[in-house]
Formats: C-alpha cells, sequence, structure tokens
C-alpha cells in the first residue's frame, strides 16, 4: 500500500508521463532563470523497489563461453541435418553458406533446392564415375596409384592423398577462406566438407579448421559478436530491436552493439565516430599551429613564437631574419620602425584592413582549438577518474571488503552496498565522460538548450563527487579502526541512499540527452507534453526514501508537501522537525 509520500500531487498530475524537470514558478508559467535553479532534474515516480530491480535485471544480451558456442552451433547443425534429411557435413556447408542463419536455409531449400545445390557445391551425382582400373592417374601430379591411395570429393575427380593433403593445408594456412574450399579441379565447383578435412588433414591443421569455423559461428552470424576487450574469448549474443546498445561482458567490458566502440550512451554511434577521429585526425594540429604560429615570408615553415622580442630568425638552411608582427623583412626595420617590441608598419597595415582576413582565421583558429580543448580535458579527465574508480573497485573486491568484514564483525554479503558504490561510480564517470562529446557538437545557436544541458550536467557531477568522496575518502576511517564502528550504520545508510540518488539521476539524465532535450526547444520556450507538477522519484534506500532530485543552492523548494526537507547536500529527504540531515549531518 502506498504511503502519503508517495502520494503526494496525485490529484494535479493530468498525464501518466513524468516530468524530468520543472521550471514553473507559482503562476504556472515557465522561469528561464538558471542561475536561481528553478529547474529540477527529476526521477520517475516508482512505488515498488523490487520492479526496480526486475527492470534493471533485463537483459538484451546473452554472454557465451567457447563451450556454449560449440553447443549452439552443433545445435543449429544437427536442427537442419534433421529438418532437410541431409548428413551433418552437408548441413554445415549450409549454414556456413548462409551465414548460419537456420531460417535463411530453409526458406531457400525449399524455394528452389536445385538453385541452392548449385550456389554451395552439393552434387546430387558424381561428375567422374569411379574407375575399376587397378591404377588412377591423379589429376594434380599425373602419377598413378592405387585407387587406396586415390580421394575425391563427391564430384569423384581423383587426387592422390598426398596432392590433397598439400591442397588442404595450404588452404588452411591461407586462412579462413578454407571453409569455402572446392575440388582442385578448375572446372569444377564440388565443395569439400569438414569430413575430408579430418581424414586427409594433419591433427595441427585440423585444430586450425575447428576454430576457423568456431569463429566463422560468431563473425557470420548477425547476432553475435566477439567481445571487443583485449584477450577477451567471449562471445555476445544480442536480441535484435531490444532496444538500447550497451552490453557488459562476463569480463566487466561494456561496449555498443551497434558500433562496437566502447559503451557510450547517451552520445549516438554517430557522434562517438566523429569524436574519435576529431580526436586522432590532424585537424586539430593544423589548427593550433594556424592559431600559435605564422609561416617564414621566405620558406614558408610555420614559426612558434613563445617569448622575445620581434626580431624573427628562421631555422637553418633559410636563416632568414624577419618582424613577427608584419612579416617584412628585418633590414628594413630600425628604430624608426618602433625598435625591437613594436613596428609602425604592422600598425598602420592593421588601420587600413591588410591583416584583417589573416587576424580573423588565426582568431576562429584559436577559438575552435580552446574550445576543443575545453570539452577534450574534461572528457579525458573523466576517463583517467574512471580508470581508478576500477582499479579501487578491484581492490575493495580482492583486499579490503574481506579486512572490513573481519573489522566490522560482518559478514561480506552485507558489505555488497560499498561494491554496488564502487560499480555506479564507474558506470556514472562513463556516461559523465560521454556527456562533454555531446555538449561539444550541440549547436552553439541554440543557447537555451545548451544553457539547459550545461546546469542538468553540473548537476551529475556535483552529485557524483558526493557519492565518490563518500565511498573513497569516509571509508577509509572504517579500514583502519581497530574493531567495529558504532556509526557504521550511518555510514551504510549515507552510501546507499547516494548510490540510489546518482543511479536514478544518470539514468534519467540519459534518456533526457538521448530524447534531444526534446521539452526544451531552441526558442527558449518548454514544450510540456503534460501539466504535472514536482513529479519526484523515489528510491527506497536503507534509511528511508531518498528524492532523486539535487538542487544548485538552498531554496524553499526543498520542502514537499508534509513539510519534509531535502538536504542540500546529498538530497537525503528528512523530517520537518530535523534540524541536521540525518544522513550526512549537514545543517539545515
Amino acid at each position: 500500500m502506498e504511503s502519503e509520500d508517495d502520494m503526494h500531487d496525485a490529484n494535479d498530475v493530468e498525464s501518466g508521463d513524468d516530468d524530468f524537470y520543472s521550471g514553473m514558478d507559482s503562476e504556472g508559467d515557465y522561469d528561464y532563470d538558471y542561475d536561481a535553479a528553478d529547474y529540477e532534474f527529476m526521477g520517475n515516480e516508482i512505488d515498488d523497489a523490487d520492479e526496480v530491480i526486475d527492470s534493471r535485471g533485463q537483459k538484451s544480451f546473452t554472454i557465451l563461453k567457447e563451450e556454449d558456442i560449440q553447443q549452439h552451433q552443433e545445435d543449429d547443425i544437427m536442427r537442419i541435418s534433421a529438418v532437410l534429411s541431409v548428413s551433418r557435413e552437408v548441413a554445415c556447408l549450409l549454414l556456413r553458406h548462409y551465414s548460419w542463419s537456420v531460417n535463411n536455409v530453409h526458406e531457400e531449400w525449399f524455394a528452389d533446392e536445385e538453385r541452392v545445390r548449385e550456389a554451395v557445391g552439393l552434387l546430387e551425382k558424381p561428375v567422374v564415375q569411379n574407375s575399376s582400373a587397378k591404377e588412377v592417374t591423379c589429376g594434380i601430379c599425373f602419377d598413378n596409384y592405387p585407387p587406396d591411395r586415390i580421394t575425391a570429393a563427391a564430384c569423384g575427380h581423383p587426387f592422390c592423398n598426398t596432392c590433397w593433403q598439400a591442397y588442404i593445408s595450404t588452404s588452411i594456412n591461407d586462412g579462413p577462406g578454407c571453409l569455402m574450399l572446392r575440388c582442385p579441379d578448375p572446372s569444377c565447383s564440388a565443395a569439400v566438407g569438414q569430413d575430408m578435412i579430418d581424414a586427409l588433414a594433419s591433427e595441427e591443421n585440423k585444430e586450425k579448421y575447428r576454430r576457423y569455423l568456431l569463429r566463422s559461428y560468431i563473425e557470420d552470424n548477425r547476432k553475435t559478436k566477439w567481445c571487443p576487450a583485449p584477450g577477451c574469448d567471449y562471445a555476445v549474443e544480442y536480441v535484435v530491436g531490444s532496444g538500447s546498445f550497451d552490453v557488459t561482458c562476463s569480463c566487466s567490458y561494456s561496449f555498443c552493439w551497434n558500433c562496437t566502440e566502447e559503451a557510450h550512451r547517451p552520445v549516438d554511434c554517430e557522434t562517438v565516430a566523429k569524436w574519435i577521429l576529431k580526436n586522432s585526425a590532424e585537424s586539430e594540429n593544423m589548427n593550433w599551429i594556424l592559431a600559435n604560429s605564422k609561416p617564414c615570408p621566405k620558406c614558408k615553415r610555420p614559426i612558434e613564437k613563445n617569448q622575445g622580442c620581434m626580431h624573427m630568425t628562421c631555422t637553418p638552411p633559410c636563416k632568414f631574419e624577419f618582424c613577427w608582427l608584419c612579416l617584412g623583412a628585418w633590414s628594413e626595420h630600425g628604430e624608426r620602425t618602433g625598435g625591437f617590441y613594436a613596428c609602425n608598419r604592422y600598425e598602420a597595415a592593421k588601420q587600413e584592413g591588410v591583416y584583417d582576413e589573416s587576424e580573423r582565421r588565426r582568431e576562429m583558429a584559436k577559438n575552435s582549438l580552446e574550445r576543443y580543448t575545453h570539452y577534450y580535458e574534461r572528457w579525458a579527465t573523466n576517463q583517467s577518474s574512471r580508470q581508478k574508480a576500477l582499479a579501487d573497485l578491484h581492490q575493495m573486491q580482492n583486499d579490503h571488503l574481506e579486512k572490513l568484514s573481519e573489522i566490522q564483525c560482518q559478514p561480506e554479503s552485507q558489505l555488497k552496498f560499498i561494491i554496488e558504490a564502487w560499480l555506479q561510480i564507474v558506470e556514472c564517470r562513463r556516461v559523465l565522460k560521454w556527456t562533454y562529446a555531446y555538449g561539444y557538437y550541440l549547436p552553439e545557436h541554440e543557447h537555451t538548450r545548451r544553457q539547459f544541458f550545461e546546469y542538468l550536467q553540473g548537476e551529475a557531477e556535483a552529485g557524483l563527487e558526493r557519492l565518490h568522496q563518500c565511498a573513497e575518502k569516509e571509508l577509509q576511517v572504517y579500514l583502519h579502526l581497530e574493531g567495529p564502528s558504532k556509526d557504521f550504520n550511518d555510514f551504510r545508510t549515507k552510501l546507499a541512499g547516494l548510490t540510489s540518488v546518482t543511479r536514478n539521476y544518470f539514468e534519467n539524465l540519459v534518456r533526457a540527452l538521448e530524447n534531444g532535450l526534446s521539452d526544451v526547444d531552441s526558442q527558449g520556450a518548454c514544450s510540456k507534453t503534460t501539466s504535472s507538477k514536482n513529479v519526484v522519484g523515489t528510491s527506497k534506500g536503507k534509511g528511508g526514501r531518498v528524492k532523486g532530485f539535487y538542487k544548485a543552492g538552498g531554496s524553499t523548494r526543498n520542502l514537499d508537501d508534509s513539510g519534509n526537507w531535502a538536504c542540500d547536500q546529498c538530497t537525503y529527504l528528512n523530517i520537518k522537525s530535523a534540524t541536521t540531515c540525518q544522513m550526512c549531518q549537514h545543517r539545515r
């Protein structure tokens, strides 16, 4: 049954859709003064904690180990063999030809069996009839051999075992193309199946062929991909059309199914591709050169001036001496032109507009470079913080958790809230990192949308820093105690609450950015699809109900309808009579 806290303002909600943000004043008009923190980023109203767990537990992918891949592959082969009444080797060739799609094999086979046989190289009758002669001539080396030393594919073309072995060995060593092996006769297209490989190839080549066949099941199948993490041998089977492309392998690496880059929600794959290309392209080098250097008037090599006077000397073999400002020969300069630190000629030419175009280009390049540097540095900083958090997470799992369990006399199962906090920090660092790529490509002319985005991003960063500070710094106190602490349960409540609040905020931030901040248009007006008032997301923490929103500064809007107030520091919802936050002890 819902509590009164869960049912606040129910009569004011005219639609079932929850608002992510609210910028209404008391008269119902929208106010765009972001500095006054009139926008609040809200969570969705969810009353059942189990429902939250279930929704997060639904995965659109399955992790496959090598044994799982082999079993899936064998099941598909046997299914085709049984339905089409063909041998295992023929079923394998059919699936390989149709990229391991059972449905495609069925459709094509029953639509036109003869055409499929011709395409795959499955002959119903041999082209060359078996000879009853005591000796048979090999079609490659042209030596005569007894029939027991001659082997032929389904076509019947005879070749000696030695030539077959050499042909198969060469094909396998050339790579995965051996899976489409055909008869050595140039005029024949009969397929060579795995049964001949097993009969004629060496053990080493058999193993190579098996690995190629196993890899083809993943690489040619549109539903499966290898995990791109270095050294990982797991594959991922994805349910196409299930929504989010983010998948997490058993090795803990998260990546995008669509582009196989690192998981990058809320940024789309196209933006990620542009960002990665920009980070590695020479364009930024050229921008830096244009913004910070000038070409030598004689040899045109770029020169950077980082100190000293205006008298420049190009490097050998040029050695041309010139004025940095006007780029004229230094032999024409001296006291009459302003000395070593000024140039009258440059000032006069600048007044006449001679240097307007070059200065404009240099200024544009400088501004572009500064803007890119701003976003890239923050992107890279969050990446570094995420790597550090991953290392701290592994250290916590391998060392500190056991130590903390001994100190606090609690089983490790009751300390999982710490691991959950670190996992959330790692995930939030990833999201925050990609918001900077999102911000870089946000159109500059959409001032309201950009301002709103920067506000949401700033609030997300502040909330994450609170969680990171609690998990990293405050936990250290309990790791260095000699015995149990009576304050540890309060720490548990605080960390669990911050984890829940931060998770809710970031989930809603991701959804909002993926929707293109659709509640804010470029003209500076919010397009509200509902007229519901401040719908506040809640999460059931161990210490009470925590409101899923953040504030930028104190405000009476931190009060809910019953008079309870949200802490400005950790956002915990405290009872009306409390003067300090029950979670972080911050004064009201």
